[in-house]
This record gives C-alpha cells, structure tokens and sequence, in this order.
C-alpha cells in the first residue's frame, strides 16, 4: 500500500526556516517515476500548490520562489522542502501528494492538485513572532 507521511512541521519566528519532509513507502523501485508536489492549505483559504518535481525538473509558485527549494531522495524515496525566509502567509498545513509522471508532470503555472492520486495527512506550519 503506497503511503505519504510529511513531518517537520512547527512554530517558527517570522524570517525563520524550516525543513519538511515527505516519506514514500509502498513505491517499490518505480518512486523515480513519481511527481511529487507540496500543497499548503491556510485557515479558511483554499489549497494552494506550493512547489513541485520531478524527473524532468522543478517548479515553485511566485510566492515562495527564492525561499523554498525542493530536493527528492530517490534512494531513500524521501522529498524534502526547505523552506527560508517564512512569512505569516506562509501559516497554513501543508500536504505531499504524488502521481505517477506518465499521468501529470510539473507545471510553471500552477500546480494541478486534482491530478494527484496519493496524499499524505499534512503537516502544520505555523509563523507568528
């Protein structure tokens, strides 16, 4: 059975970082096929791609670009998002979702989260001084 479980979520100050990770069990040897993508959801807003990868490459959304970076472990079927320079808007739990690549591959525009066939319970993430 294919699992997700984040971890790394918290209270951090704002201008603070923290490091998220997203565990794969159940991949088998095809995790290299998968996408994986991060999507954040805030208290009373809808829920928002975040950042995204693949085998072909990465993408961010404009707001977190230049703060977060994304990194996948397909040895340990591990993707990790780092993120710096956190802002209040940046509050929000925040879920891994996978899907196998030949269905959906990262986009610049934005991040389909309906493509998504495996998720993960979230982790949350909380700044606030």
């Amino acid at each position: 059975q294919r699992q997700l479980v984040e971890s790394g979520g918290g209270l951090v100050q704002p201008g603070g970082s923290l490091r998220l990770s997203c565990a794969a069990s159940g991949f088998t040897s095809d995790y290299y096929y998968y996408t994986i993508a991060w999507f954040r959801q805030a208290p009373g807003k809808e829920r928002e791609g975040v950042s995204c990868i693949y085998s072909g490459g990465t993408t961010y959304a404009d707001s977190v670009k230049g703060r977060f970076t994304v990194s996948k472990d397909n040895v340990k079927n591990t993707v990790t998002l780092q993120m710096n320079i956190l802002e209040p808007e940046d509050t929000g739990v925040y879920f891994c979702a996978a899907v196998h690549r030949r269905k959906y591959v990262c986009e610049e525009e934005a991040t389909d989260s309906s493509a998504m066939d495996f998720w993960g319970q979230g982790t949350s993430v909380t700044v606030s001084s």
